[in-house]
């Protein structure tokens, strides 16, 4: 297992201790919110705050540990490691009068992408944000989506086409919104843990409406668009693994692709939710252009469902904390009644989806490779939960083997996750 570091293991001990609240820290509570209270410790993690509640701090994070297993015909030693620390996070935030928001998103658990976020977000203009940093850029609803609301392990396939590591790089971004609408966009260079510069800059946009949106329906329809001019002999490449953390063996891959000159990407969305159900799905298609060879097309996609057991779909949000994360799902809510900690059982979400990507144009023959992922996830609080993945895989030809036979791959995975 990955070197997480003492400090980071000492913040999640702490942490693990305030995932379900004790009667007596309801109390506290209870008694404390009588009078201005300038530090709070709970299920939210640790808030300080001015006393005249202005200024606030809060220092939360998450927790991803994923257990899993598998095998395949592709490839051997797929799984170096079968128990490993998916992320680490600690995640202080600063707000100042409601105004400007500071925030810093670090992974301890990363060897390559420690900074996540690195951002501060200026709200002072309403309906507009304006973000700077290093974020999200506006593209794609399961990538805008957080890791820990994403109804399944890992994102879908099509998730390969995203700039920047986990859709994310450095720039500058507006967004507005209004009942029923978002709009978003910036422009960006490269990822704070590589390149921010020398790699070219690109221009992304986003928008989304929702005709239906009430407490008990939400009807989404989206589209995001992104053009990346690249700079001289820095390439293009995509490829995937299955949709597995601990499987880190891609299955299909461009390979450098040399004389990329610029890429362009369309992304559509729709999801619809109503009480308990939820339908979402994407189709993403990037096309490479190309100096000295005809340009090159991929596309990929992805079809899910989630049935919530015993309680209502994920909320839907216009607003967030930065410019970009907006018209999105957050995750499953348990009510009071539900909590573990309230003598409840849970909240169970029963979950599918079918993605598929293709990478092959031309002379590139990157592959063609589809996933089927079943899965339950328990929320037993609102800040903690468990899920099980099981992910079938196949693909022809494989990155390991190309222009040869197709393989799959079979993988059960748990994680246990706590955020804040």
């Amino acid at each position: 297992m990955r070197n997480v570091g003492f400090l980071s293991r000492a913040f999640w001990i702490g942490a693990a201790i305030v995932v379900f609240e004790s009667p007596a820290v309801a109390q506290d509570n209870a008694q404390a919110a009588k009078g201005p209270r300038l530090a709070t410790l709970d299920e939210r993690g640790l808030m300080l705050q001015s006393p005249d509640g202005g200024v606030k701090f809060h220092l939360g994070g998450r927790l991803h540990v994923d257990f899993g297993t598998g095998d395949s015909s592709l490839v051997s030693g797929e799984f170096p490691e079968h128990v490993d620390f998916r992320r680490v996070w600690i995640e202080p935030k600063l707000t100042i009068y409601d105004d400007l928001i500071l925030n810093l998103q670090y992974d301890f658990s990363s060897n390559t992408t420690r900074v996540n976020n690195l951002l501060a977000s200026y709200k002072g203009f309403s309906p507009f944000t304006v973000t700077v940093g290093n974020f999200k850029e506006p593209f794609s609803l399961d990538v805008l989506t957080s890791n820990n609301d994403i109804m399944f392990m890992e994102r879908s396939l099509a998730a390969a086409f995203a700039s920047g590591p986990a859709g994310r790089n450095t720039g500058a971004a507006v967004g507005t919104h209004g009942d029923n609408w978002t709009l978003a966009a910036g422009i960006f260079g490269g990822n704070i843990n590589h390149s921010v510069d020398g790699v070219g800059l690109e221009g992304t946009v986003r928008a989304t409406y929702a005709p239906i949106l009430n407490a008990h329906e939400v009807l989404h329809f989206g589209i995001s668009g992104n053009y990346h001019s690249l700079s001289d002999n820095v390439g293009a490449s995509f490829s995937t693994t299955p949709e597995s953390f601990l499987f880190d063996t891609a299955l299909v891959s461009t390979g450098a692709i040399d004389d990329a000159e610029a890429i362009g990407r369309l992304g559509l969305e729709f999801a619809w939710a109503h009480g308990p159900f939820r339908v979402q799905a994407e189709y993403i298609a990037a096309e490479v252009d190309r100096e000295t060879n005809p340009n090159a097309f991929f596309q990929g996609g992805y079809l899910q469902g989630g049935w919530v057991i015993n309680g209502d779909a994920a909320p839907y949000v216009l607003q967030a904390d930065t410019a970009t994360e907006v018209g999105i799902f957050k995750r499953v809510q348990p009510g009071k009644d539900q909590r573990l900690s309230h003598g409840g059982s849970g909240v169970f979400e029963a979950v599918a989806r079918y993605s598929a990507i293709d990478l092959t144009s031309h002379d590139i023959r990157g592959g063609f490779q589809q996933d089927l992922t079943i899965g339950l996830n328990w929320y037993p609080e609102p800040n903690a939960r468990f899920m099980a993945n099981y992910i079938h895989a196949w693909a022809d030809p494989s990155a390991s083997s190309l222009g040869g036979d197709d393989g799959d791959a079979d993988i059960f995975q748990l994680r246990m996750q706590i955020a804040f």
